[in-house]
This record gives structure tokens, sequence and C-alpha cells, in this order.
């Protein structure tokens, strides 16, 4: 699957007023989300290191007790096993990349 066309991915709720798409290659899971002002993403950790990119929007990133507002422009790499949580603080688009693969995004 070289090609994908997003349009064609369906959405799904993850939380409340967080919907994403997934695209999986073989060793990494790509997610593009679409969270609601207001929307949190609760305080987790995982073992794939993430990258995370804002498209639009602005949204309140805290990891390791230190919280940082995050827009467009602006990457935050998360290492594996690392607590961080989410709120939106106005509409975003934000697109993640997990490596390896996430399984439970599949």
């Amino acid at each position: 699957m070289p090609f994908v066309d997003l349009e064609g991915v369906p959405w799904r709720t993850v939380l409340p007023g967080c919907r994403a798409r997934f695209v999986h290659s073989s060793q990494m899971t790509f997610s593009f989300w679409d969270l609601d002002p207001g929307a949190v993403i609760p305080a987790h950790a995982h073992p794939h290191e993430q990258v995370s990119m804002p498209i639009s929007g602005e949204f309140e990133l805290t990891m390791e007790g230190e919280t940082r507002v995050m827009a467009a422009g602006r990457v935050a790499v998360i290492p594996p096993n690392t607590e961080h949580a989410v709120k939106a603080l106005t509409r975003c688009y934000v697109i993640d990349a997990f490596y390896p693969v996430r399984e439970d995004y599949r």
C-alpha cells in the first residue's frame, strides 16, 4: 500500500472530541487527529516512540510534568514509556507518528 487517499480512511472516535484516521506501514503508525476545543487525552504512556506535529490549532502537551503549548511549526518527540497528556485549546489537526506499529490502532 504505497499510496493512501486519506479521504478513503474512516474516522474513528478514540475519546470524546478526539477523532483520528490511522495509516500503518510495516514498521510505523501514522495518526491524523481532529480534536475539538477542550478535548482531553488523559495522561498515559505506551512503549512506542511518538512524534507529534500540529498542523493547525493549539493544544497543551504535558510531558514529564512540563506543559508546552503546541502549534504549527512545533514538534514534540515523546520517548517510549513517557507519561504525557493533551488538552486541545482550539480545534486542532495533528499528525502523530509512532514506532513501532500501534497494534491497538489497527
